[in-house]
């Protein structure tokens, strides 16, 4: 596989890539075993961290797995896992993921690659959106994957949309729902539920994001918001609760200085929790 092209968004947009319409775009490959959305109401849920951390788990249960951000005005992702300073290049199959080992067996990408400044801002409108989109799901030479995670921003938007559109012809397992336990986030998960149900996405389940903190010096779990309005939302939709997820200062820092969790601090209870998370994700994978 020969590459040699450096793929940035400037030549995406000089190339007027973006006035191809979603039909355009061609579905995944065949060797992608299953396709999750991960969706949340509303933004600062910790969407991203349930991404990149259900996907660490995943890749040390032994399986190989892919992350598409498609969070186009807010990539977090590439930083998380410490990547955030690395080119994509175009070969003869597509544009090459960004891998986060030498195994390569968790892949990336996202927009974040693309910008030359970091700082830039994508102040784009739906089109632009779209084909960006279309773009990330048919020309990515993702290769084999057992689960391939689909950041998405927060609601129901276009770039929502967009990908349904692109993943049309290639089956969508379903999404999970990320919440916090107050009512001001689980109201909004209600019409992401609306949502899945009028475009036909299966609900996996519904995480309950930062549940509780984690006591850096005894490790006792403390109800700082509150507690128990994701599994609640849960049975009220008759959806499946995948588990909760405390606050914790040790996944906090090893997010911010793009470390791997799973692997750093397999003794603690939130590992514990995203461990088991991950394990039903899987279950109901191979169920469907």
């Amino acid at each position: 596989m020969t590459c040699s092209i450096q793929v940035t968004l400037a030549a995406f947009l000089q190339a007027k890539s973006w006035q191809l319409t979603v039909s355009l775009a061609k579905p995944l490959a065949e060797a992608v075993q299953h396709v999750v959305l991960v969706l949340s109401g509303k933004g600062g849920v910790g969407k991203s961290t349930i991404t990149t951390e259900l996907a660490l788990a995943l890749q040390h249960a032994g399986k190989k797995v892919g992350i598409l951000d498609v969070d186009l005005c807010g990539p977090s992702i590439p930083r998380m896992l410490n990547v955030g300073q690395t080119d994509v290049h175009q070969c003869d199959s597509g544009w090459v993921p960004v891998y986060t080992d030498a195994q390569k067996s968790l892949a990336l990408m996202s927009i974040g690659f693309l910008l030359e400044d970091p700082d830039e801002a994508v102040v784009w409108r739906g089109p632009k959106k779209t084909a960006m989109i279309g773009q990330f799901v048919s020309d990515v030479a993702w290769g084999e994957l057992d689960v391939l995670l689909v950041d998405t921003p927060p609601g129901t938007s276009d770039e929502h949309l967009a990908v349904l559109e692109n993943l049309k012809k290639h089956r969508v397992d379903g999404a999970i729902l990320v919440t916090t336990p107050q009512a001001v986030s689980t109201g909004d998960v209600r019409r992401e539920i609306t949502f899945c149900k009028k475009t036909g996405v299966r609900i996996l389940g519904i995480i309950e994001n930062m549940s509780g903190f984690v006591c850096p010096h005894c490790s006792e779990c403390s109800n700082v918001f509150s507690k128990g309005g994701g599994e609640e939302l849960a049975k009220l939709t008759g959806s499946v609760f995948l588990g909760s997820v405390p606050l914790d200062p040790l996944l906090s820092t090893s997010i911010e200085e793009g470390k791997d969790f799973i692997q750093s601090f397999p003794d603690s209870a939130t590992f514990s929790a995203i461990s088991s998370i991950s394990e039903t994700l899987l279950s109901s994978l191979q169920t469907a």
